[in-house]
């Protein structure tokens, strides 16, 4: 997989856009509602999604940790959260705009990454957590085959660690026909038929 600027940023665009058209959708009264992550509600899940695909993509970018108040801090409380991250994934993704930045490594504190692998993790999770999201708030979720083939790469490469984490469970059957997202997706251990 092309993992190059000239190929992912694209990508990066492409779902940081529909990151904010999924968090526009999403009512006040669905986040204390269940999502299907374990032990997580929407307003959990939504959390993660806007702390990482935004406020961590842009530090990765700039090479500086994310500090505490932003890991503690529940970003759908305050008002008009969703035009906050949509504004937060702009600058996330213009810091990602010079060539330079996806070359050499990032320090993740425990251990480094190189850049554009990096880049290809966050993009993944913009793309599985706004489908988390989307499906937790009964919206249609969609994007690329490019971008899908990128996700599905991601979680197949990285598919071992993520369960590590508890990121993902075990992989769903899926028909042999599927798609590459709906692939990707149940590779992550995530059930596509949810999708609306």
């Amino acid at each position: 997989m092309d993992l190059s600027y000239e190929n992912l940023h694209p990508l990066m665009v492409e779902c940081a856009a529909e990151a904010a058209r999924v968090a526009h959708g999403v009512r006040a009264e669905q986040l204390t509602e269940p999502s299907h992550c374990t032990g997580w509600d929407v307003r959990t899940l939504v959390n993660h999604w806007v702390l990482y695909t935004s406020h961590g993509l842009e530090h990765r970018a700039l090479r500086k940790p994310l500090p505490e108040e932003l890991t503690g801090r529940d970003f759908t409380a305050e008002p008009g959260w969703a035009e906050a991250y949509a504004e937060q994934l702009r600058r996330a993704v213009a810091a990602w705009e010079k060539p330079d930045v996806w070359e050499g490594e990032v320090d993740l504190g425990q251990g480094t990454l190189p850049a554009d692998e990096l880049a290809s993790m966050v993009i993944k999770e913009m793309a599985v957590h706004g489908w988390d999201v989307a499906v937790a708030t009964g919206q249609h979720y969609e994007i690329s085959e490019e971008a899908a083939r990128l996700i599905l790469h991601v979680v197949e490469k990285h598919g071992d660690l993520y369960r590590q984490y508890d990121g993902f469970a075990d992989p769903v059957p899926v028909a042999d026909d599927a798609g590459v997202f709906t692939r990707a997706l149940a590779l992550s251990g995530r059930k596509p038929k949810l999708a609306h």
